[in-house]
């Protein structure tokens, strides 16, 4: 085991999906004798270990991991709650004498750590279910379309079915009476303090693709359709319930097409979500960017990475 000389160091390892972002951070964090903390908004959640890709058990077992399967899936769960146990993760890693290693795809969750998040007074509840409703009757695109109005730079950012993240720029707005662009230019995160390192790793598009392409199948085989049965009996939040393989699941448990449409959906939906990662990560001028040959294993990566760290 290596422990690295930087006290102040905080260390991401980002990616899209399927990219093999669990097992480099897990090889890297035990060069480091270190530990791994999620950033992935649904690997959080309890019981989705198949949906969200939990990291294999055998990384689970040889390195610590904080932020996994920690919440029931029906109760609510935001980037603020996750900023704040995050941030609660670095402190006790740090006072170990380790760096903490940061591993997941949710650019919003690595933003509010890396950059701050902005301070607002609580949004009335009454807000968001009102944009909820109107989401459900006229579509995301019609939000989406409000925002352009009344915050551009905002809008210009988050893609017309992003619904999430447009109801809660609309509900800022509302809310607070400023633009959530405004507000999220004065806000301040680790780089101010810290020795943060962000790696983001990348394939070929036609190898990544064909990763995610596997990763559905293995899903399947891995019984997914029984967990998703699981989740919809025991309930689902607003949050969770918009987990990849929900709604493709779902609607063929509904018999609105068979096993192999929810597959090829899920494979699709998949594919895009991966391109939106890459936009979001591209943005950020200050990410290293790792790109990783086909047939290269793991530990090779994370001694690639170390290299950089040294």
């Amino acid at each position: 085991m290596i422990r690295s000389q930087k006290s102040d160091r905080i260390i991401f390892i980002v990616g899209p999906t399927a990219v093999g972002k669990s097992a480099v951070a897990a090889c890297l964090a035990r060069k480091l004798d270190s530990e791994v903390v999620s950033c992935d908004s649904m690997q959080v959640y309890k019981g989705m270990r198949i949906i969200s890709s939990y990291p294999d058990r055998k990384f689970l077992k040889a390195v610590r991991h904080r932020l996994i399967s920690s919440v029931p899936a029906n109760r609510e769960y935001n980037v603020s709650r996750y900023r704040r146990q995050a941030l609660r993760e670095i402190s006790r890693i740090r006072a170990s004498g380790k760096v903490p290693v940061f591993s997941g795809g949710t650019g919003l969750y690595m933003s509010v750590l890396t950059d701050g998040i902005f301070k607002v007074k609580p949004i009335s509840r009454k807000i968001r279910e009102r944009l909820y409703r109107r989401a459900e009757i006229k579509g995301s695109s019609y939000l989406h379309k409000r925002l352009k109005k009344v915050d551009p730079e905002a809008a210009g950012r988050i893609h017309p079915n992003d619904t999430k993240r447009t109801i809660r720029a609309l509900e800022v707005f509302e809310g607070a009476g400023k633009p959530i662009s405004l507000l999220q230019k004065q806000r301040s995160g680790l780089r101010a303090d810290y020795d943060v390192r962000i790696f983001c790793l990348n394939r070929e598009r036609p190898e990544l693709y064909r990763r995610i392409d596997s990763r559905v199948e293995t899903m399947f085989r891995s019984g997914l359709l029984n967990e998703v049965k699981r989740l919809l009996r025991s309930g689902l939040s607003k949050t969770s319930c918009t987990a990849l393989g929900i709604k493709e699941v779902k609607r063929h448990i509904d018999g609105e097409y068979d096993l192999e449409e929810a597959k090829r959906l899920l494979k699709l939906n998949t594919r895009r979500y991966a391109k939106r990662q890459l936009t979001w990560f591209r943005k950020d001028k200050g990410i290293i960017w790792i790109n990783i040959s086909e047939g290269e294993g793991h530990n090779v990566t994370a001694d690639r990475i170390w290299k950089k760290l040294s």
